[in-house]
């Protein structure tokens, strides 16, 4: 098996053209015969639904949220569909904007919530509305069409069931409640097309595989093996967004798991890959291991989690490496720890953009692990100081956990912590942080 092509443009048509079997396949689910309540989704969602159904629209509630009430589970966010335009859409809800280009959306906020309404599209390879490259690649899709049209563009059969306001019904035009029963992630049409439609799509089939606890249906599994170099020419930034989507799921290690698997993993984290590959200590593995863990704890126990310490987790065995390289050449550590730093960070922006206030902070962490064995006089309260001291003794702590540093310097840091207040407009921490950006560049020479 291979991907198609790419000098050859996809036939955009191709899951479009079973339309009118599809149609003969549909399942109405009534609604003494599901498990959905109203009770269960937002009071944000509902007057959305409801005011469209009253101004004369369809209204439905599809995708994610739809999939996760009928597993039982809580969805963290609703989305709606609509055969309203987002013009029409923006005159009934004055709280509301048009987003987007390539997917044109509607945003709806109630306060921090923000419901996402989407207007029922199709496919169309000559609508001006509809654009592809070379490769098949979908740049622009905002040709409406009818919900039918919607539910067979959509990627997974679990995500393209509707909940009808109108009569609290389910619509099922794909057995997406067959898969949901026999928990399996399934491509809606050619897997190979899809993905060249939309690469990231892979990486979508990882996360809920992770999440929901699903198999990858198994030509949606070897489709990824024969398309997975396409993520090589997905930008930097959308990767950003779908590898924190990725590792911040709750399900951080079967992500990984899965991505080494399917072979992705070189193209998000390619110097994570190549160690990975060579057998590194058993302690390095335990280590990201057990980062990932304490991230999947504190994520399903609602704490708060920065990418930050996600990335930090991730390229440490190449930069520890490293950083031991460059202190056999007689380089101190920290400076070994920075230079070995800014050498793995810059080749992984390559591949993933990462904002600057993440990045900068996972270098913080990295420099800041030598510190830890300075126990004697003003060093603590100094590093106590730091912005990053918390995640970088979360950090440390991890590392005591594997013996990458020793069992009794997370014991002191925490007996330390208990005993002192964190500074707050101390002399000494404003000398610290105003001296930050210095002290930086003095450990990179």
């Amino acid at each position: 098996m291979k991907c198609y092509d790419s000098r050859i443009l996809l036939d955009y048509f191709n899951v479009a053209s079973d339309k009118e079997a599809n149609s003969d396949k549909l399942a109405i689910i009534s609604r003494t015969n599901h498990n959905i309540s109203r009770k269960s989704i937002s009071e944000s969602a509902l007057k959305v639904l409801y005011r469209l159904s009253n101004s004369g629209f369809r209204a439905c509630l599809v995708g994610g949220g739809v999939r996760d009430l009928l597993l039982g589970l809580q969805p963290k966010d609703f989305d709606v569909a609509t055969d309203a335009t987002p013009e029409e859409l923006r005159s009934l809800f004055r709280n509301s904007r048009i987003i987007g280009r390539r997917f044109r959306l509607v945003h709806i906020r109630f306060g921090r919530e923000i419901i996402e309404v989407a207007t029922f599209r199709s496919h169309s390879s000559d609508s001006p509305k509809t654009e592809l490259n070379t490769e098949g690649r979908i740049l622009r899709d905002n040709t409406f069409g009818d919900i039918e049209d919607d539910a067979i563009r959509r990627d997974f059969t679990v995500n393209a069931l509707y909940y009808d306001i109108a009569n609290f019904s389910i619509l099922d035009y794909t057995n997406g409640l067959e898969d949901i029963e026999t928990r399996t992630l399934r491509l809606i049409g050619d897997a190979e097309t899809r993905y060249q439609e939309d690469p990231v799509r892979m990486l979508r089939a990882i996360r809920f595989a992770a999440k929901l606890d699903f198999e990858i249906e198994r030509h949606s599994a070897e489709a990824i093996f024969a398309c997975g170099s396409l993520l090589a020419d997905i930008p930097p930034a959308r990767l950003f967004d779908e590898t924190v989507k990725l590792f911040h799921s709750g399900n951080a290690t079967r992500v990984l798991e899965l991505l080494r698997h399917y072979h992705l993993l070189q193209y998000l984290f390619p110097a994570l890959d190549e160690l990975l590959g060579l057998e590194p200590d058993e302690a390095m593995l335990d280590f990201v291991d057990q980062g990932l863990v304490n991230t999947d704890i504190r994520i399903n126990n609602n704490q708060h989690v920065s990418p930050a310490f996600m990335f930090a987790i991730l390229l440490w065995p190449a930069v520890h490496q490293q950083a031991m390289n460059l202190q056999s050449s007689k380089l101190k550590i920290i400076p070994a720890l920075f230079q070995a730093g800014s050498s793995v960070m810059s080749r992984q922006l390559k591949h993933i953009s990462i904002p600057r206030r993440f990045s900068q902070m996972t270098r913080d962490i990295w420099t800041a692990q030598p510190k830890f064995q300075r126990t004697q006089g003003k060093q603590p309260a100094r590093l106590f100081a730091q912005p990053c001291f918390r995640a970088a003794y979360d950090f440390m702590c991890i590392q005591s956990m594997v013996s990458l540093v020793p069992g009794n310097l997370c014991q002191w840091w925490t007996e330390y912590q208990q005993q002192h207040q964190a500074p707050t407009n101390t002399k000494l921490q404003q000398r610290d942080n105003g001296n930050y950006r210095r002290r930086r560049r003095r450990n990179a020479g």
